[in-house]
């Protein structure tokens, strides 16, 4: 791990699930978070962004295992920001300006995202990176 300061990250949701459920490079940011290197931001609409798509029937998760995700693993290491709504910048799927609100409000350092619109994001004022992207800069 480099020596720099606790990196203040806004995660998006597709990475968040991919950490949460599955054995790949996603999942190296839970530790991350949990040992402290990281510091995971986000907001209420964030919150209810995850929790939504963990109710997907194709991740057949209960109702106790989704409760246990958003209890156990998310919100004890995840500083919630409130949020204003902001400027427009995903012209391509306004939905995701809440994760880059998140950033601003929370002064963020960068946002870990696998989101095609955020990663091709131009005028993003908080930098915006893959996750692969991110762990290698962390590693540095």
């Amino acid at each position: 791990m480099g020596k720099e300061k606790v990196k203040r990250v806004v995660i998006d949701t597709n990475v968040i699930v991919s950490a949460l459920l599955f054995d790949g490079l996603p999942s190296k940011l839970i530790h991350l978070w949990k040992d402290g290197h990281i510091h995971p931001l986000c907001s209420k609409d964030i919150i209810e962004e995850y929790l939504r798509v963990l109710t997907y029937p194709k991740f057949r998760l209960k109702e106790k295992e989704i409760n246990f995700l958003l209890f156990q693993e998310i919100l004890p290491w995840f500083h919630i920001v409130t949020v204003p709504a902001g400027r427009k910048f995903v012209k391509k799927d306004p939905h995701d300006d809440m994760f880059v609100w998140c950033a601003i409000e929370g002064k963020a350092d960068i946002i870990i995202s696998g989101d095609e619109h955020l990663l091709k994001l131009k005028e993003s004022p908080v930098p915006i990176s893959s996750v692969s992207e991110f762990l290698e800069m962390i590693a540095e």
